[in-house]
């Protein structure tokens, strides 16, 4: 029979979490594969389709993961500041032309290791988590020292404004709300956090009211289109009342083609219905009204609603509710402040990711990007995902009296 002391000491998993983990990498098999089949070539090798490839990085992922749990998160803290500089390092290189590498849009965000694109905004998150829970476990009362918060607002400020160069506002966005929580949850002053929350707003109504309204010449310098998808987002119109008819065509056709993808995305939740038209028998997305391009990675979520309607969406929340409480409790459960501020920091990245991206599947949001946990297509996510649930497996294990 254990007393409770050594009770305390046995080493802890968190069962449930890692169920949901299982189901919701489960449910990404199946949808990218869904998302995917319909525009594969047949001669493709089986171990070039994208489902594939995602299982691979499942594994990979789920690894390093399970190896983080090796030592101590305390042990692993001694190093936070130089992850913390050394993602700070690669957010720089991959500015550099000839390092980084451009997709899509334009935007300088991967740097090409030949097997794989490595993305460093998504490991400078995890880097940021450690290196700021490691900042913010000091004794409360020197949370209290000004010079300490603008330190903190430095941690926050740096990766923030290196990402924004890239450009990627989405991932970007996402340092706001892990700084300001787990800077809460440490226990910086509150007036300090409403001060820094008021100057935050009134920057954002700021920003948006010289997007949306000011002439060309009074605009900030921004990518066009990230200025024409919060056009969209806000429903302006594209045509101005000093155009020409042919200008003003050429701009509603601008307009149109801009909020395709979230119109299509729409349309795909909204056709499911109650239990969806059948896995792989969507058909916006295998008739090609979804593009190719995003079915499988930031518009996953309207794969399901549409192939599975709102009970498949309804279990992929359930899944996610599951890993991110489990989160909480883990948090809640940390002996010692560099426990908890690791999991509310992982917890708040992790539902960060869900809101903005199934927000922008529903057009709650503006589309940024933000791919969806464990279901998105993606190597870096994908792996940066599995790193996290390995930091909250980590200090559920070695929790113990502070």
């Amino acid at each position: 029979m254990y007393t409770i002391g050594q009770t305390e000491r046995q080493p802890r998993i968190e069962w449930f979490q890692l169920l949901g983990l299982l189901g919701l990498m489960a449910v990404g098999v199946m949808f990218i594969f869904s998302a995917t089949r319909a525009h594969e070539v047949n001669s493709i090798p089986w171990y070039k389709e994208a489902f594939v490839r995602q299982m691979v990085w499942y594994v990979i992922g789920a690894s390093a993961g399970a190896a983080l749990c090796i030592l101590d998160y305390r042990s692993l803290a001694r190093w936070a500041l130089v992850v913390y500089w050394l993602t700070v390092v690669a957010l720089v290189l991959v500015l550099i032309p000839g390092i980084g590498t451009t997709h899509g849009w334009g935007a300088r965000r991967w740097i090409d290791l030949g097997a794989f694109q490595f993305q460093p905004s998504e490991f400078a998150k995890l880097g940021f988590i450690f290196a700021f829970a490691s900042f913010l476990s000091r004794p409360v009362d020197e949370l209290r020292i000004p010079m300490n918060f603008f330190k903190a607002l430095g941690m926050i400020a740096l990766p923030f404004l290196l990402i924004m160069k890239e450009p990627d506002l989405g991932s970007a966005i996402i340092f706001v709300p892990m700084g300001l929580v787990m800077m809460f949850v440490a226990g910086v002053p509150v007036r300090f956090i409403r001060r820094l929350i008021f100057g935050v707003g009134v920057l954002a109504v700021l920003f948006l009211i010289d997007v949306l309204f000011a002439p060309p010449q009074w605009q900030i310098k921004m990518q066009d289109y990230q200025r024409r998808r919060l056009l969209v987002y806000f429903g302006r119109d594209y045509a101005d009342t000093k155009m020409t008819d042919v200008q003003r065509q050429a701009a509603r056709m601008q307009q149109k083609n801009d909020s395709y993808n979230v119109d299509q995305a729409l349309i795909s939740v909204g056709t499911g219905g109650m239990f969806g038209k059948g896995w792989t028998k969507g058909t916006q997305n295998a008739l090609g009204f979804l593009p190719r391009a995003v079915a499988h990675n930031d518009f996953i979520f309207s794969v399901i609603a549409e192939e599975k309607g709102f009970m498949g969406t309804a279990l992929v929340i359930g899944l996610f509710a599951v890993v991110l409480f489990t989160g909480i409790r883990i948090a809640g459960q940390a002996r010692d402040r560099l426990g908890k501020l690791l999991g509310v920091g992982v917890v708040t990245m992790l539902f960060s990711h869900v809101f903005i991206n199934i927000g922008m599947n529903i057009r709650l949001m503006p589309v940024t990007g933000v791919p969806l946990p464990f279901l998105s297509y993606g190597g870096s996510a994908v792996l940066c995902s599995l790193i996290a649930i390995g930091i909250l497996q980590n200090v559920n294990l070695y929790r113990r009296s502070y």
